[in-house]
């Protein structure tokens, strides 16, 4: 049974983000299913328990709500279909963790749309029909909540073109995807672990905030024994490559000689031009300006992680 939590329109920016925390989105969807490099199931888990901090609308969040209007027009006269606004956000009692937030719904039909604004960094091939995992995931997860036979897909490509899509109704996607957001709801969630990981700049970032003040002393983490033998292997692996490619470049530089420029078969080409860099010098104005130097110095704090095999 689809069932209403709140009506969108009426609640602020603030207060939407706190209901989206109560259930699986759209957009996370495809964060648990693993096909969105944007996100990770860290820092998803991290903001359904609300411990980041509510992102600022950036400029292209802007203009996604802003092109949603156009979008979905621009829609409506290549299909000659129509839609509305349902303006509420809705739960399914056969996916109590999950919830949608639909764009529009197509008036006559048990169907939505989706509408999307991207750029031409987006290096999906949409003009021969491939459409992003993670919009796929997405629209399958509405299709679930919603009970829509078909998602309908607009994607406007700023300054390059106007695309739409049918998505229809995959039965052994739905569950296969429901099964998914059902477990990692019940582990990360209703459970007490949390998910690994991923390597990303942002999940770094996000447990160095999270553990700021390394004040508790010492702990043993004897099951990690293989993860410290697998980060010194790899670690081993990045030196050894690291050198291997640097002997290369320095092949490369020292056949271009006092050349600036240079082409090699199958497109390869190099540059190596003079480039002029500016940099303070830091003992020179502690010498002369000592009371200048002190004043600009700002110090921080950060926790440096480090390790090594004991003898």
């Amino acid at each position: 049974m689809i069932q209403k939590i709140v009506k969108t329109d009426q609640v602020s920016r603030e207060e939407w983000l706190q209901y989206r925390r109560q259930g699986i989105g759209g957009s996370d969807a495809s964060i648990i299913a693993g096909l969105n490099q944007f996100g990770s199931s860290l820092r998803l888990w991290a903001d359904k328990n609300g411990m980041l901090n509510d992102k600022e609308e950036t400029e292209s969040m802007r203009q996604g709500t802003d092109f949603e209007e156009y979008v979905s027009r621009r829609w409506m006269e290549a299909t000659g279909k129509k839609v509305r606004r349902r303006n509420y956000m809705f739960k399914n009692t056969d996916y109590p963790f999950a919830i949608a937030d639909v764009d529009r719904e197509v008036v006559g039909e048990n169907a939505g749309l989706e509408c999307k604004t991207t750029n031409l960094f987006n290096k999906s091939d949409f003009e021969n029909g491939e459409i992003p995992l993670y919009y796929y995931v997405q629209c399958q997860h509405y299709m679930a909540v919603m009970g829509y036979d078909r998602m309908y897909l607009a994607v406007l490509v700023l300054s390059k073109a106007f695309y739409h899509f049918v998505i229809d109704r995959d039965e052994s996607e739905i569950s296969a995807l429901m099964q998914q957001e059902k477990e990692w709801w019940e582990t990360y969630i209703e459970g007490d672990s949390i998910p690994d990981p991923n390597g990303s700049e942002e999940d770094g970032d996000f447990i160095r905030q999270r553990f700021s003040k390394g004040d508790q002393g010492e702990i043993f983490l004897g099951t990690r024994t293989g993860d410290f033998e697998k980060m010194a292997e790899l670690d081993s692996q990045i030196k050894s490559l690291s050198a291997e490619r640097d002997a290369i470049k320095q092949a490369i530089m020292q056949d271009m000689g006092d050349c600036t420029l240079a082409d090699a078969l199958n497109g390869w080409s190099a540059s190596w031009k003079p480039q002029s860099t500016s940099r303070v010098d830091t003992k020179k104005l502690k010498s002369e300006y000592p009371e200048a130097y002190q004043s600009c110095i700002k110090s921080t704090e950060s926790r440096v992680f480090r390790y090594k095999k004991k003898n």
